[in-house]
């Protein structure tokens, strides 16, 4: 077969040893099956803009989890990144004329500086204090918006931004190829020596200082991975509404993202997204019934929550994988022994 027949067997076996040994994995690969492939069998319009909205919130619920799921930072206001994002987008779209594909990014830039600013006053605060003054920010800003109606448009926002692409397929693919390549990517950075540390930041920070890991930096660099994420969530919100408003700002929006990530289970990354995944739809089908809307799906959160207080995801994933106690390597469940160290799984 040569060189193609090669490079074959050396996917068909990496695929055979990273993605088929767990549920989780082949879980995740036919979920982003369906994700690309849905259009096949439906374009319906209003189905696809569901989707993409589901797209562009799951990686902002992500984004949120790399932080506060990771490094135990709890952020209030994460709405900030977002609608700092979709300001920068839009202006850099309405007044220099750029492109998408150059201002979301840039304007996921706008939304890393945000982390800065948030992140260097915040790096003494825990818990509580922490919370509140993230929340604060938000509303700070929201307040200047307002005082500035010439450049952000006031209680009006900023319209008349450019399409995200020519046709509601295009901005359906974008959305969710940005999605799962964002959500790979984050997944990548929390199963690095950089997650593990943020991880150990979350559960002990003074052991880690005392272990000699400038912890600063860290948590520095947490919000701004976050901020750039979020703001790429922003800068897609943008163009795809083509307008940005003050509604990217609200509190009520920084919430949801709290649910949705709970929902789905912090400390995961997929959790957040599963979560978006689930309640966002939902919501949306539970327009059929407006009086009672918001109250079946306030129900149906706390009745998850009640009974899985770590998130659906990690609730099915500990019902169908085990972890090793020595190595922490997850098996399938059914496994007696270890994958990799062959200890004896209980």
């Amino acid at each position: 077969m040569g060189l193609p027949g090669f490079y074959l067997r050396r996917v068909y076996s990496l695929f055979r040893g990273e993605v088929l040994v767990l549920p989780s994995r082949v879980a995740v690969f036919i979920f982003a099956l369906a994700v690309l492939l849905l259009p096949l069998f439906s374009q319906d319009p209003y189905l696809l803009r569901i989707l993409i909205f589901t797209s562009i919130f799951a990686i902002l619920a992500a984004s949120w989890d790399l932080l506060s799921g990771f490094t135990g930072q709890m952020n209030f206001g994460h709405a900030l990144f977002f609608g700092v994002a979709a300001y920068c987008t839009a202006l850099l779209n309405l007044r220099l004329d750029l492109p998408p594909w150059i201002s979301i990014p840039t304007g996921a830039m706008g939304a890393v500086l945000a982390g800065l600013i948030i992140g260097i006053p915040c790096l003494r605060l825990r818990g509580t204090y922490l919370a509140l003054t993230t929340l604060a920010f938000p509303i700070i800003l929201m307040g200047v918006v307002f005082a500035i109606p010439d450049i952000t448009g006031g209680e009006l926002g900023l319209s008349g931004i450019d399409r995200l692409s020519t046709s509601r397929l295009s901005d359906y693919y974008i959305t969710s190829v940005l999605m799962l390549g964002l959500g790979f990517i984050m997944w990548k950075i929390t199963d690095s020596k950089t997650g593990i540390i943020l991880h150990a930041i979350r559960e002990d920070e003074v052991a880690v200082r005392s272990s000699g890991i400038n912890t600063t930096r860290y948590k520095l660099l947490a919000f701004c991975l976050s901020g750039f994420f979020a703001g790429i969530a922003g800068g897609l919100y943008a163009h795809i509404m083509r307008t940005a408003g003050p509604s990217t700002l609200e509190v009520a929006l920084s919430f949801q993202i709290v649910i949705w990530a709970v929902f789905g289970g912090i400390v995961s990354i997929y959790g957040p997204i599963a979560g978006v995944f689930i309640l966002f739809p939902l919501l949306e089908f539970l327009r059929i019934l407006p009086k009672i809307r918001m109250l079946l799906f306030a129900f149906i959160v706390l009745l998850t929550l009640l009974y899985m207080p770590q998130g659906l995801i990690p609730w099915l994933r500990d019902k169908i994988e085990k972890e090793c106690p020595r190595c922490k390597i997850r098996n399938v469940a059914t496994r007696k022994s270890c994958r990799i160290c062959t200890a004896e799984l209980d």
